[in-house]
């Protein structure tokens, strides 16, 4: 596949992701699209999914071989995709990613910023701490955002 055709397939289904749209993620993933693949800021497709709360999108992108743990480096969307799903609480997206191996404990920022857990305490977002806790996340505040 050539570069220009993947570039469309990574648009294509980063539009799709933006609008919550799982019939055309599956379609743009069956087409090829690279679950990997960076928008032109560096945000993954797998940490758009997350930040937005889309656990459906998110089982899509790991099942088509989205990596839990890759860190995003968008403008504003910077950090591990478990770190966006539980600084929002949204606890379904964390179910997701913890399902596909996503490792709790893992601080963004190549390891010195803040943990998905220290992202859900300081919400606050119980239900997702519980989750993480119960992951193996252990409660450790250490980075800054």
């Amino acid at each position: 596949m050539n570069q220009r055709r993947r570039k469309k397939l990574s648009h294509h289904l980063f539009g799709a992701i933006l609008v919550g749209d799982t019939v055309r993620v599956k379609a743009v993933l069956r087409a090829g699209a690279d679950p990997e693949r960076g928008d032109s800021e560096g945000a993954t497709p797998l940490y758009t999914a997350s930040v937005n709360g889309q656990p459906e999108i998110a089982r899509l992108l790991l099942a088509a071989g989205a990596s839990p743990d890759t860190e995003s480096s968008g403008l504003g969307s910077e950090g591990t995709p478990l770190c966006a799903a539980a600084c929002w609480g949204y606890t379904e997206a964390v179910r997701e990613l913890l399902a596909y191996g996503a490792d709790p404990s893992l601080r963004e920022d190549q390891g010195a910023g803040w943990s998905p857990l220290d992202w859900a305490s300081s919400g606050p977002h119980p239900d997702t701490v519980d989750l993480l806790t119960t992951a193996g996340a252990a409660p450790t505040k250490g980075g800054t955002t």
